[in-house]
């Protein structure tokens, strides 16, 4: 068998060579790179190469698991609770995100919805898109008896109308309030429970583990948060009101701007009087959304952009949490 060897190009990507050919028949050169191909050996480079494409393209695949959970939140949230009892969990929603308004499921997400025993779901009408997947599913709600708000932001087709053109509806991100967070860790906790009755003690003690941190987490953003020295915000996604509810903060006006949907310019007027009425120091984008309506803000009024995470996406509910807590202190401090 040829041995194998990984190296990298002159352009920085990892190549692999094999070695203990047959010099009856020479190698073929392959401009620009160091690496050197016998015609019988192309298929199974090319195999290889299709592989990693797999493995590392856009189209992830999700591991199958006793459990699924939809986004981060309810992932970390589970992840802690099953803590210890061999159960596994997989995560559905991996990509940087900010909301699920237009999204789909791929194949490896359905295929791990239908191997799951229970599905984990954040609620509240995030996972609406799901509705006929999960029918006859056994599903656990994170949201169960959790007050939703009404989210108000800028819409940009009916600006003209009588009201202003804010359009409402119910705001989905409930994990962003530390309280409705350690409620959503209750109810994952009771429904598991339910489900794997032989492991409610253990998902008790990791949850009473679990809401120490969020207890922790709130007391920091009270602290941190207290003395500002405003109040008031604009931000460019409508999904902050649980986070600002929690801290005490006003959203002026909520944003939401998507490509191809960015503020209009009588939007950017309002948004630039209101800046300079209430004397903000900065704005706040979304990590994953379009920040060109804020660079306008910014240059014309002099108010610094700062970016806020949804903490839908990327590892850590927990570390997106803090972030923007300090992101607060740094920016209205």
């Amino acid at each position: 068998m040829d041995s194998q060897a990984f190296f990298l190009d002159k352009c920085g990507i990892m190549k692999m060579c094999f070695s203990g050919f047959r010099r009856s028949k020479a190698p073929r050169r392959i401009p620009g790179a160091r690496l050197y191909l016998r015609t019988d050996n192309m298929k199974r480079l090319f195999a290889l190469a299709a592989l990693l494409l797999l493995l590392l393209g856009g189209c992830r695949a999700h591991v199958q698991a006793d459990i699924a959970a939809t986004t981060l939140p309810v992932y970390e949230f589970t992840c802690r609770i099953t803590s210890g009892s061999g159960l596994t969990v997989t995560r559905l929603v991996t990509e940087s995100v900010s909301c699920l308004h237009d999204y789909s499921l791929n194949v490896s997400q359905v295929k791990a919805i239908e191997a799951a025993d229970c599905v984990v779901i954040s609620g509240a009408g995030l996972e609406e898109f799901m509705e006929d997947l999960l029918r006859d599913r056994i599903t656990v709600d994170a949201s169960v008896d959790i007050p939703v708000l009404e989210c108000a932001h800028l819409h940009h087709e009916d600006h003209e109308q009588a009201d202003h053109g804010h359009h409402h509806e119910t705001d989905s991100h409930i994990w962003l309030s530390p309280a409705n967070a350690a409620a959503m860790a209750k109810n994952i906790c009771r429904g598991l429970s339910e489900q794997y009755p032989r492991h409610s003690e253990l998902f008790s003690d990791n949850l009473a583990a679990l809401l120490r941190d969020i207890e922790a987490l709130e007391a920091y953003g009270a602290q941190q948060l207290q003395n500002l020295k405003t109040r008031e915000m604009i931000t460019f996604h409508d999904g902050f009101g649980y986070f600002a509810q929690a801290f005490d903060l006003h959203i002026l006006e909520a944003v939401e701007e998507e490509s191809g949907s960015e503020a209009s310019a009588r939007e950017l007027i309002d948004l630039i009087c209101i800046v300079r009425e209430h004397n903000l120091p900065a704005i706040f984008t979304e990590i994953n959304g379009s920040a060109s309506a804020g660079s306008v803000i910014a240059r014309e009024t002099g108010a610094a952009v700062y970016s806020l995470d949804m903490a839908m996406s990327g590892e850590s509910w927990f570390r997106a949490m803090y972030r923007n807590i300090d992101t607060i202190k740094e920016a209205m401090g």
